[in-house]
């Protein structure tokens, strides 16, 4: 390990307690780890990678030779918050995604917050991401991103910052539910031992979420499809499970057709009318006449269905400029200037490389920041600058003075830790958190927990799955321990 990555371990807040303490919400996983040998746990972890295997989760890397298809991998010691923890976090995400849906119905209305100065204009409107056929349309209900996964992180007890918003198609649900699953069968015994909020009523959430936004007049029983770019996407796991979770049917673009502004589903009993979409396309691909023309995966007309209210589609297309990482440092002005309330979720410190004095300051400091694309996902066009080589410093250097808008910076902030079944035993190992949150025209609804991602390599602070990391399930207690401290 290189004395950066034994450093940040060192300065990292490790959520079971400091060396020689247990925080009291772990009190009960200390106690199983210490009366459970390592030969049984490395079988228990043997079992749940079976359990996955027969269940068939696997995440697709691209870029890679050979068969992508891979797990993800599964940690079995579960992450735990407390009550009250979780009661603040759920505070925070709500107001920040009520601010986003806001923030998207103005940026293609009124454009309030760029007439006022809070956000500039070219920011926005020359986004890649901003898609010019949505302007001057409300889709039903007023929700732009009815399905949203924002990344936290955590550097101290109280200290949760949000890292990115996910306001397009976000991803990870599937593991979230089948990791609690896996528990369940696992280590019922310990499971037993605490009362732990459920995860199991996402697709009925998801559901109703989905159904709140069908248009006037699809009747008490809109009908809701999945609409998949197929298996060689990464997360088609997930789409199929998610539609088979909530009863409805999962397509491909070829599966609908656009008559009369009308979207149909063509089944053996013949046409049938589809009222909401959840789209798990890219925008580029949603319609060919509408975006690319070479799309293969999307459906023609179905943007002109959208614009005549006749079909819903779930998100908005157009979200990804509310997570775009170059708008993200504006979300705490959004609290402010669309809820008139500070923000409770602290965004991390950001620099953005188009202002040249920010610019300056990165450039100089690439071996304290990490660096990453404003229009980067997974892990991809990142850079972690304490662990990256000269040579790579050198190369982002470049990159940055060619095309600065492209990139952003932030500090390498110390991921808290949590312990992690590894070959050598139980380490600690950084972690962060994706909650789900669900929004319609009346109510936001998150799930408790979300999805946990772990960076198995030790000292390494990159959790996406496609970068190796793993994953974790999420406890989310039903109460606080008496005393909230910690045991000795």
């Amino acid at each position: 390990m290189s004395q950066s990555q034994s450093q940040a371990l060192t300065a990292a807040f490790d959520e079971m307690g400091p060396q020689g303490e247990v925080r009291q919400v772990y009190a009960a996983i200390a106690d199983w780890l210490a009366g459970t040998s390592r030969e049984e746990l490395l079988a228990k972890r043997a079992e749940a990678e079976w359990l996955f295997r027969r269940v068939g989760i696997t995440f697709a890397v691209y870029g890679e030779g050979g068969d992508p298809e891979r797990l993800i991998p599964f940690d079995i010691i579960p992450r735990v918050l407390g009550r009250s923890e979780w009661d603040r976090l759920s505070a925070g995400l709500t107001q920040r995604v009520r601010a986003l849906n806001a923030f998207l119905a103005d940026a293609y209305g009124k454009q309030e917050i760029l007439k006022a100065g809070i956000i500039p204009t070219a920011l926005v409107t020359g986004n890649e991401q901003f898609r010019r056929e949505m302007q001057g349309f409300s889709p039903p209900g007023g929700v732009f991103t009815h399905i949203a996964g924002i990344d936290l992180v955590r550097t101290g007890p109280d200290a949760f910052y949000v890292l990115e918003d996910n306001c397009r198609t976000p991803s990870g649900v599937s593991y979230m539910l089948e990791n609690r699953e896996a528990m369940l069968r696992l280590f019922p015994r310990l499971l037993g031992r605490h009362r732990i909020q459920p995860v199991n009523r996402y697709p009925e959430e998801l559901l109703a979420t989905l159904r709140a936004a069908a248009p006037e007049g699809a009747g008490a029983d809109p009908t809701v499809v999945v609409l998949t770019p197929g298996n060689f996407n990464s997360a088609y796991y997930e789409h199929c499970y998610l539609a088979d979770e909530m009863g409805v049917e999962v397509v491909e673009g070829a599966d609908l057709f656009v008559e009369e502004d009308v979207v149909f589903m063509r089944t053996t009993a013949g046409p049938r009318r589809v009222d909401v979409i959840y789209r798990r396309i890219d925008d580029d691909y949603l319609d060919p006449r509408a975006f690319r023309a070479d799309s293969m995966l999307g459906v023609p007309g179905l943007m002109a269905a959208y614009r005549a209210g006749n079909v819903a589609l779930c998100n908005a297309p157009g979200c990804g400029i509310a997570d775009d990482k170059a708008i993200y440092p504006y979300v705490p002005e959004m609290i402010r200037f669309y809820l008139g309330e500070e923000p409770r979720l602290s965004n991390v410190p950001t620099y953005l490389c188009e202002r040249e004095a920010d610019r300056a300051y990165v450039l100089d400091h690439l071996d304290q920041l990490v660096v990453k694309l404003a229009q980067g996902s997974g892990g991809y066009g990142m850079m972690i600058g304490p662990h990256a080589t000269r040579a790579e410093r050198q190369d982002f250097a470049a990159r940055i003075r060619t095309r600065p808008a492209d990139y952003i910076a932030q500090p390498t902030l110390a991921l808290s830790t949590v312990p992690t079944l590894v070959e050598a035993g139980i380490a600690p190992r950084h972690v962060d958190l994706r909650p789900f949150v669900l929004s319609t025209r009346d109510e936001v609804r998150i799930i408790p927990g979300g999805l946990t991602r772990v960076a198995l390599r030790q000292g390494s602070l990159v959790v996406n799955s496609s970068q190796g990391g793993g994953t974790k399930d999420t406890w989310v207690l039903e109460s606080d321990p008496m005393d909230g401290g910690v045991a000795c």
